[in-house]
């Protein structure tokens, strides 16, 4: 039977598996070290690491580092953390920087063989007589320079010689091509600037779609698989390969880069965030980074399911971000703790019940959990519950508690209203009831047909919490990003919690009843909010 499960890139794998083209698939993820991996690497690190794991083969982590105004070893660690977390690990880790002499041999081979030259036209004057669709491009007047003059001008080039941006190296292809990533483009220039792993070894520096295939070829990677924007660039990488004589050659496919609702992938635009201080900083919990994802406390097993979901396609499209919630929540749904936690308290009085006195409630830790177990909290006479549990006037169909309404307290007794207390504004400041006896969870009476439950925390039990509460940062629509920032995605909230929850150690996660999921940020009872119990994704 046909396995109609496989995607567009495993079919031309098993294509090439089966003709004997290859026989062991190596893959890559090659970011360029200038920012922070986002969502949408996410999807790149899963493809390309799914594929070493399908067919029992290898991916390498190769960091381009061409731009040496751009690199920062900052950057280089926390991808590996990002990687690490995500649940991969790379077969060989490499720099583009450790093939710049191959690099540059491959320049001159090309110089050698007429299909390279030295060109003196700026960058505008470059774009300016590279044409467009339709409109084919002028060559540059130093096309038909010498091979001679060309070695001795590319040498002096590698010698600094020459200013940044005096002198370029272009490849000599077709100026009327359709495809104008074929009219001769630029593959290295000059730039005086201190790389991070180099130093000052080079003053010349390989473009990204010059070097990129010979990283590939060097590499003996099979399959090179990018996103889709380069699509175009795919004659460029073969021509490359090609005319720099390389056997066995690797193959570029393109797949659909992730666009996610309430989203931004742009590096260059959370930099702009980060450097405005609109976001604490690349870690951010509403940002779309691999950092900022685990702060905000989504799990790696997560993220990969949602990957999964999304599949791999050819055509670009965006993807609800309900999809990616959704994932998050069934995931933590399956592990996250139960406690209750009152993110806006309203002190609750048991008038009837003895001050001094409390009694232990039990609570279940996760009932999707088997052997998951209960635990603890405590019962007393001043209790917190939340404001909205609680309405003078409430409106149809309000099953909390209300003026001669009774209510259960989770895990405890239920409770009728008897009255409340109200400051000069007419808010009410705490409300009074009584237990009803024999009614605690376990007990005969606690089968009585209550309509709603309620969460609670014992005031003299519990503890101070902070609550990061976050919505979207980037509002749907069109237009400049920074048009569409949020600037109400963060609402901080001070609450009480059971005991349990403070005593949890740094990152664990929990539910808070009838809230949402949170993760514990640090020891100061700080808690950032992961997702909301409501589901909107929409199963078709």
């Amino acid at each position: 039977m046909e396995d109609n499960s496989r995607n567009f890139i495993e079919e031309i794998i098993d294509e090439d598996l089966a003709s004997g083209k290859v026989n062991k698939i190596i893959t890559r993820f090659p970011p360029e070290p200038n920012g922070y991996l986002h969502i949408g690497h996410a999807k790149a690190l899963c493809i390309n690491f799914g594929m070493k794991e399908k067919y029992h083969g290898a991916c390498n982590l190769r960091f381009d580092d061409t731009n040496p105004a751009k690199e920062d070893v900052e950057y280089m660690e926390s991808i590996k953390a990002d990687i690490k977390w995500l649940g991969f690990d790379w077969d060989e880790l490499h720099n583009a920087s450790d093939y710049f002499p191959k690099m540059y041999e491959c320049a001159i081979k090309l110089i050698k063989e007429g299909k390279a030259y030295v060109c003196d036209l700026s960058a505008e004057e470059i774009s300016a007589t590279r044409g467009s669709f339709g409109v084919p491009g002028t060559e540059s007047p130093y096309r038909n320079r010498s091979v001679e003059e060309n070695l001795d001008l590319f040498e002096r080039m590698k010698n600094g010689e020459f200013a940044d941006g005096e002198k370029v190296l272009r490849a000599k292809i077709d100026m009327a091509s359709p495809n104008i990533n074929m009219r001769d483009p630029v593959i290295y220039r000059i730039c005086h600037a201190t790389h991070p792993h180099t130093g000052d070894q080079w003053v010349i520096y390989p473009m990204y779609d010059f070097a990129h295939p010979i990283e590939d070829a060097i590499e003996g990677i099979t399959h090179s698989l990018c996103s889709l924007e380069f699509e175009n660039h795919r004659p460029l990488y073969d021509w490359v390969t090609l005319n720099c004589g390389f056997d066995p050659r690797p193959r570029q496919i393109e797949f659909a880069r992730l666009n996610l609702t309430h989203t931004v992938m742009s590096k260059r635009f959370i930099k702009r965030l980060v450097d405005e201080k609109v976001v604490w900083g690349w870690d951010d919990p509403r940002l779309s980074t691999l950092s900022g994802i685990r702060e905000r406390g989504y799990t790696p097993e997560a993220i990969r399911d949602f990957c999964s979901r999304i599949g791999v396609a050819k055509a670009d499209s965006e993807v609800d971000i309900s999809i990616l919630e959704h994932c998050v929540r069934e995931d933590l749904n399956n592990r996250a703790q139960r406690a209750m936690v009152v993110t806006k308290p309203l002190k609750l009085i048991v008038d009837n019940y003895p001050e001094g006195k409390s009694e232990p409630v039990y609570i279940e830790n996760n009932p999707q959990a088997e052997n998951a177990g209960v635990h603890e909290t405590t019962f007393g006479r001043e209790l917190y519950i939340e404001q909205d549990d609680f309405a003078l006037n409430p409106p149809p169909k309000y099953f909390r508690l209300k003026p001669d309404g009774i209510v259960r307290l989770k895990g405890a007794y239920i409770v009728k209203y008897v009255g409340c207390e109200q400051d000069t504004d007419g808010n009410v400041t705490a409300v009074h009831v009584e237990y009803l006896e024999g009614t605690k969870s376990g007990e005969e009476g606690a089968n009585m047909k209550v309509k709603g439950t309620i969460h609670w925390v014992n005031a003299n039990d519990c503890a101070d919490v902070t609550l990061n509460m976050f919505d979207y940062l980037i509002n749907d629509g069109d237009g400049d990003y920074m048009d569409r920032v949020n600037r109400d995605s963060l609402t901080v909230l001070h609450g009480k919690a059971e005991k349990i929850v403070a005593e949890a150690p740094v990152h664990t996660r929990f539910q808070f009843l009838r809230e949402g999921y949170f993760i514990k940020r640090n020891e100061q009872n700080e808690f950032n909010s992961i997702v909301g119990l409501k589901d909107s994704f929409k199963r078709g």
